[in-house]
């Protein structure tokens, strides 16, 4: 199994920024940066993001575990054989925190395309944090 991990310090408080993660609908749109241009439920627990390419993902929502600021969802696709993405924040000194991201995924060749969008969005998730 291909594992992608990013971390990021982000200029803002964990609680501020758990309120943006945390939110499965309407948070990827507000942490993306314009990279995505629709979130939307599709059915129970399963949204579909539309990137500004014209991309679309479907991702079905795991776990969410207020206390630990982790939220855990997978990629629904019919190419990939198992994916477990995790989101999780941890407050850090002087109002900042930070944001560990972490995607394990297969068939293994995805790591490669996986990790150069993350590295593409974590910028953009940076600074929208930021500015939430």
């Amino acid at each position: 199994m291909g594992s992608v991990i990013r971390e990021m310090v982000i200029d803002a408080p964990a609680d501020d920024v758990w309120a943006v993660v945390s939110d499965f609908v309407d948070g990827p749109l507000r942490m993306s940066g314009g990279a995505l241009v629709d979130s939307r439920l599709v059915e129970q627990d399963v949204r579909a993001l539309t990137f500004a390419d014209g991309t679309v993902v479907r991702e079905r929502l795991v776990a969410r575990d207020e206390p630990a600021r982790r939220m855990v969802y997978a990629w629904v696709a019919d190419d990939v054989t198992h994916d477990n993405t995790s989101m999780q924040v941890f407050p850090e000194s002087g109002g900042r925190c930070r944001l560990v991201w972490i995607h394990d995924t297969l068939p293994d060749e995805l790591t490669g395309w996986l990790a150069t969008t993350m590295d593409r969005m974590s910028p953009l998730l940076q600074q929208a944090l930021k500015s939430s």
